[in-house]
């Protein structure tokens, strides 16, 4: 009889009032990887949290090697060699890579030195980087390392802390078709020596690929689970959503644009010891969606965030519609949606109303800021939450915290494009979102450039890039070093990618 390292059957969980799990099962078993597909909302996250220890369910059984288990948090789940790599991390950002890692490993309570104990320490994520392909050093501090670069801290972390039962939380999203693959390479290799892992993701061809079952949940429960390589994708897709979505394609005649709406020439930043950016010229043209690929910690959280007015000694030159505009401070009619949605994006302790309104308070449309119109803030929010299909705002004063990643990502949307913007950011719009999701953010970019915004998609996806994009551009150590009209060659780009002076 096969033995499930992981099993959690009729499981039911609430919050607030809300029912976030109603009778959802799942197992994984020692020697596969089983994924856990659903649209955003769905429970995945929520039922991976109790298996971790983060939640207690308020009905239901979770065993560990066939043995009933209670757990008082994520200590028991940890000597119970259950690891979880969250979405969004869960690290120290003043603290290095080895200070972080230290938190949750044996070394903490060994004998010696602090000293002793962090070389032994960083030597073992040298070795254990290198296996994995991750270019880390573990003496880098947290918040100088690239959205992609945190993610491999996090899995780097559960694995040091010596996790049999993994539960990865989208550990592909971030990282290139090259980097993904090699990591799930390695975790498949680790099930094959004997480890569980429950995979949670929304890449199709990773399920596919890679995945020995698939459970789908929607709404709360657990729908079903099959055989991923005898089932078709369309079929995966129906159960995830309840209906047929259509893929994102790449049009098939791509936007020639109008005239450029933004020019940066020479842009530089010295940031966290290092050039951040190294002379980047990129031109925006009205009508366009421009996507810029390439392998994370090049420079595109970088560029990002001086496009958003949020870096410290920039230098360049940056022009709006061909006049010179300021590189410091948020340029006009500008929609931005970063990577990190709860870092930069969404104020988590605020509510859903305050984070939608704080988009118009500075033009002014509830009045002044010292006596807002809060009753017509209201009515706006209600009006773009249901625009936008928020789900989980049960009402519009809970916690933007609450949100699950894909319906805060809604949100960010539903604020910046209350507007009509002529200039948009996009960093990543898609990372962790489901099949719908997805397609519907995808939807707005292409609305966007349609109405004749300017649209800048910074995505370490190439596939999201291929199919969105007018024109590419490749971005590598701090400029843009190669730049390609579509109908984009995969392999080419793939190439500048990764060659480059």
């Amino acid at each position: 009889m096969t033995v499930d390292a992981l099993r959690l059957s009729g499981i039911h969980k609430s919050f607030d009032g809300f029912k976030a799990l109603t009778d959802a099962h799942f197992a994984a078993r020692w020697g596969e990887v089983h994924a856990l597909l659903g649209e955003n909302g769905a429970g995945k996250s929520s039922l991976m949290n109790i298996a971790a220890g983060l939640y207690a369910p308020e009905q239901g059984e979770l065993l560990v090697d066939d043995n009933p288990v209670r757990l008082g948090g994520p200590r028991d789940a940890a000597a119970l060699h259950i690891g979880m790599v969250h979405q969004h991390f869960k690290l120290v950002r003043p603290f290095t890579v080895a200070e972080n890692i230290l938190l949750g490993h044996p070394l903490a309570q060994a004998e010696g030195s602090h000293r002793r104990r962090m070389a032994q320490l960083e030597e073992q994520i040298r070795a254990r980087a290198a296996e994995l392909g991750f270019a880390i050093d573990p003496r880098a501090r947290i918040d100088r390392l690239s959205i992609a670069e945190q993610q491999r801290v996090e899995i780097l972390k559960v694995l040091l802390a010596g996790a049999r039962i993994l539960i990865l939380d989208e550990p592909t999203a971030v990282l290139t078709d090259q980097e993904a693959e090699r990591l799930l390479a390695t975790v498949h290799a680790l099930s094959r020596q004997g480890a569980a892992v429950a995979l949670v993701t929304h890449k199709m061809s990773d399920v596919k690929t890679w995945a020995d079952r698939v459970t789908v949940m929607r709404g709360g429960r657990t729908v079903a689970t099959v055989d991923p390589k005898a089932t078709p994708i369309e079929e995966l897709v129906r159960l995830t959503v309840g209906q047929s979505v259509a893929a994102s394609q790449a049009a098939t005649t791509p936007a020639a644009g109008g005239a450029p709406l933004l020019t940066v020439r020479g842009l530089r930043l010295h940031a966290n010891g290092r050039q951040a950016l190294d002379g980047v010229d990129l031109t925006l043209h009205a009508g366009q969606i421009y996507g810029l690929a390439g392998v994370g910690g090049n420079g595109q959280g970088e560029l990002a965030e001086a496009l958003m007015g949020m870096a410290d000694g920039l230098e360049g030159t940056v022009l709006l519609t061909g006049e010179a505009a300021p590189v410091q401070g948020r340029l006009p009619h500008f929609a931005a949606i970063p990577a990190d949605r709860y870092g930069l994006a969404l104020a988590g302790g605020l509510s859903v109303v305050e984070n939608f309104g704080i988009g118009q308070v500075q033009a002014g449309r509830y009045g002044p800021a010292w006596r807002l119109d809060r009753t017509r803030m209201a009515a706006d929010t209600r009006e773009a939450v249901q625009a936008f299909d928020v789900q989980g705002v049960r009402h519009l004063n809970q916690k933007a915290a609450l949100l699950s990643g894909g319906n805060a990502q809604k949100l960010v949307l539903a604020r910046e494009f209350g507007r009509t913007p002529h200039l948009v950011l996009a960093h990543s719009p898609s990372r962790g979102l489901d099949v719908r999701a997805g397609a519907e953010v995808h939807a707005r970019l292409r609305a966007a450039r349609d109405a004749g915004a300017a649209v800048l998609l910074i995505s370490e996806d190439l596939d999201e890039v291929l199919a969105l994009a007018d024109r590419v551009g490749v971005m590598a150590r701090g400029r843009i070093v190669a730049e390609f009209d579509q109908p984009a060659d995969r392999q080419a780009v793939g190439q500048a990618m990764v060659n480059h002076d």
